[in-house]
C-alpha cells in the first residue's frame, strides 16, 4: 500500500446489538459502550486510513440467532451498494450467533471487497485461518445460543404444569397482577356475554355482526414500543378463539397439553362444552359444505395431470356467480400451465359416471348369483337410496366423500376411483372407471371439455366466436353504407378503436369465418386471439397458419 497521502480511505461502520431492551432506556447502555469502544479502535487506527461514518447501526432487543434486524438489514445494503468498507463489532456474537448467517455476512462482504473486524478479538475474514477461527467461535457461540434456548424452553414447560401464567397477550377478561392473570369483572361480562350468546345463535358470523353493532371491541393492548393496538372490531377468526381458549375454564394449554391453572375461572365447565361441541359441529358443516349455499362438491377430491389438487375458486360478473376447479401447487418444477375445469360440468359428469359405477355394480353383483333373495332386495333398497341422493346434490356432500376415494385427469381421459362398501360389501371394492375427455388452451389456462372435442361439429360452435362474426359484419355494413367510421361506431354503440377491429375481423379468410359458423374452429383459438392480435398478415393462408387452422 502506498504511504503517505496517497493512503485509500477505508470507510467504518460500527454494528452495535443487544438481544433484550432491559437497560436500553438509560442514558449510557450496553449499546453505546460497544460503540464508544469501536470508535476508539477506528481511531487508533487513522494512519491506516479508516475514517468513522457517522451513522448508527444499533439493534436493540434483537436476537442473534437470525439476520431479521432492521439495522443489520440497512448495513447489508450499505455494504452491498459499496458505501462500506469494514464493519467493526466490539464481540462477534454482537454480529451472528449463527454460522449459517455468518457464511450469508461472509459471502456479502466478499463480493463487496470488504472486510470486519472484532475491537475484542483480531481476526481477518480475508484468510483461511482467520475465517476458520471463527467457525469455532460462532460454533461456540451457536451452541451457547442453543443450550440457553433449550433451557428456557424446560422452564416455561415446568412453569406451565404448575398451572403459570408465563406471559403474551393477556386475553379479554383477565389482567396482569403479580405476575399472575386477575380477573376485570368488566371485561369478564363481556366474555360470559359472548358465550352466552353464540350458543343461543349458534353462528359466529351473526354474533360477529352483533357485537359489532352493540359496539362491542377486542382487548386494548400496547405493544413493546408504546404504541397502542386493539380496541377492533372481533373477527370471525378472533371469536373463534376466544370461544376455544381454555383459560376461561381455568386452565393452562401447552403443546397439546391441559394443566390446571392457578387464576380463576370466567366461564363454567359446563358453557364452555357445550361451546365446543357446536363449534365442531360447525367444522363439520364446512368441511362437508353442508352450509354452502352453492358447494363445492368436489373440493379436495380432485387432481389435474401433473399430480397438482384442484381447488374450488369463483369469479362474478353481471351478479352471476362461475364456479371453476383450478390447479395449486407449490411445486416449482412443474411449469405447465394452471388447469381450470368448469365446476357445474365436472360435477355432473362425475355424478353421472358415480350412478353408471353403482348400476354396473349392482347389476355384476346379483348376476354372480353369491347373494339370496333377502341379500339381494338389501342391495336394491341400498342402491336406490343412494341413487336418489345422487340425484338431489344440493348442499351436501357426504355422498360423494363416502364413495369417491380419488379424481384424476390425466391427458386424455378422467379416472375415477370409487369405494362401493359404505353402500354394501357385496359390492366390488375399489372399482376404477375411466372417461374420455378433450382439452383446450385458453390464454394462460388449460380448459376442460365436456363431451370431448370433435364429437360432432355443432359441439363445437363457440357461441362468443359467432357473435363476434357477426358485429364484425355488421360493422362492414355500417362502413360500406358511407360516413366515417367515427359515425359507425355511433350508430353501432361501439368505440371507435373496437369498429375497426372488428371491421378487420371481417376481412379474415374465408375459410376461418366459415369453420367459426360451423363449429369447425380449433378448439383453442378465442375471441380476443382474433381481435387483439397486433398484425395479421395480408395473405388468407398465412392468417390460416397463424390462428392453427394448417
Amino acid at each position: 500500500m502506498p504511504d503517505g497521502g496517497s493512503r485509500r480511505a477505508l470507510r467504518c461502520a460500527i454494528y452495535t446489538r443487544k438481544s433484550t431492551e432491559e437497560g436500553l432506556e438509560q442514558d449510557f447502555n450496553s449499546l453505546d459502550a460497544q460503540r464508544e469502544a469501536c470508535a476508539a479502535y477506528i481511531l487508533s487506527q487513522r494512519h491506516e486510513g479508516w475514517t468513522l461514518m457517522p451513522d448508527h447501526y444499533d439493534d436493540g432487543g434483537y436476537s442473534g440467532g437470525n439476520m431479521d434486524r432492521p439495522a443489520l438489514k440497512m448495513l447489508m445494503a450499505e455494504l452491498a451498494a459499496g458505501r462500506v468498507d469494514i464493519i467493526v463489532v466490539y464481540k462477534v456474537d454482537r454480529l451472528t450467533r449463527s454460522l449459517a448467517d455468518f457464511a450469508k455476512i461472509v459471502e456479502i462482504l466478499d463480493r463487496s471487497s470488504a472486510s470486519f473486524v472484532s475491537v475484542t478479538q483480531s481476526f481477518n475474514t480475508t484468510s483461511s485461518m482467520g475465517r476458520l477461527t471463527l467457525n469455532v467461535l460462532l460454533s461456540f457461540a451457536q451452541f451457547e445460543r442453543e443450550v440457553t434456548s433449550e433451557r428456557i424452553r424446560d422452564k416455561v414447560a415446568a412453569s406451565k404444569a404448575k398451572g403459570m401464567w408465563m406471559g403474551g397477550p393477556i386475553p379479554l377478561g383477565y389482567r396482569l397482577g403479580e405476575r399472575k392473570l386477575l380477573i376485570d369483572e368488566q371485561e369478564a361480562s363481556t366474555v360470559r356475554h359472548i358465550f352466552r350468546r353464540y350458543l343461543e345463535l349458534q353462528s359466529a358470523t351473526q354474533l360477529v355482526e352483533e357485537l359489532d353493532r352493540a359496539g362491542i371491541r377486542s382487548k386494548p393492548r400496547a405493544n413493546r414500543f408504546g404504541r397502542d393496538y386493539g380496541s377492533a372490531k372481533i373477527s370471525r377468526g378472533a371469536l373463534y378463539r376466544l370461544l376455544q381458549n381454555c383459560l376461561y375454564v381455568g386452565e393452562v394449554a401447552y403443546k397439546g397439553q391441559i394443566y390446571p391453572g392457578q387464576h380463576d375461572a370466567i366461564i363454567d365447565r359446563t358453557t364452555f362444552e357445550a361451546a365446543q361441541q357446536m363449534l365442531a359441529q360447525a367444522r363439520v358443516e364446512r368441511r362437508l359444505g353442508t352450509n354452502a349455499k352453492e358447494p363445492s362438491l368436489l373440493a379436495g377430491l380432485i387432481w389435474d395431470g401433473h399430480g397438482r389438487r384442484l381447488t374450488p375458486t369463483h369469479c362474478s360478473r353481471r351478479n352471476r356467480r362461475y364456479r371453476y376447479y383450478i390447479s395449486q401447487s407449490d411445486d416449482a418444477s412443474v411449469t405447465d400451465a394452471a388447469w381450470r375445469v368448469s365446476a357445474p360440468d365436472i360435477e355432473g359428469l362425475i355424478i353421472d359416471r358415480l350412478r353408471a359405477m353403482l348400476i354396473t355394480a349392482q347389476e355384476q353383483t346379483i348376476a354372480s348369483g353369491s347373494l339370496d333373495g333377502a341379500a339381494i332386495g338389501q342391495l336394491n333398497d341400498r342402491v336406490a337410496g343412494m341413487l336418489t341422493r345422487l340425484e338431489s346434490l344440493v348442499g351436501q356432500r357426504e355422498p360423494l366423500l363416502q364413495l369417491i376415494r380419488r379424481i384424476d385427469i390425466l391427458g386424455e381421459k378422467l379416472r375415477i376411483e370409487a369405494d362401493l362398501h359404505p353402500i354394501d360389501t357385496s359390492l366390488g371394492s375399489p372399482l376404477v372407471h375411466e372417461h374420455p375427455i378433450g382439452f383446450v388452451r385458453s390464454g394462460k389456462q388449460v380448459k376442460l371439455i365436456i363431451p370431448p372435442a370433435g364429437t360432432s361439429p355443432a359441439a363445437n360452435r363457440n357461441p362468443s366466436l359467432l357473435k363476434l362474426v357477426a358485429q364484425a359484419f355488421a360493422a362492414r355494413r355500417e362502413m360500406e353504407g358511407g360516413g366515417s367510421i367515427e359515425q359507425a361506431a355511433a350508430r353501432l354503440g361501439y368505440g371507435r378503436e373496437y369498429v375497426a377491429d372488428l371491421i378487420r375481423t371481417s376481412y379474415l379468410s374465408p375459410a376461418i369465418i366459415s369453420a367459426i359458423i360451423h363449429g369447425t374452429q380449433p378448439a383453442n383459438l378465442t375471441r380476443r386471439q382474433l381481435v387483439r392480435t397486433d398484425r395479421i398478415p395480408l395473405s388468407w393462408s398465412a392468417q390460416e397458419r397463424l390462428f392453427g387452422f394448417l
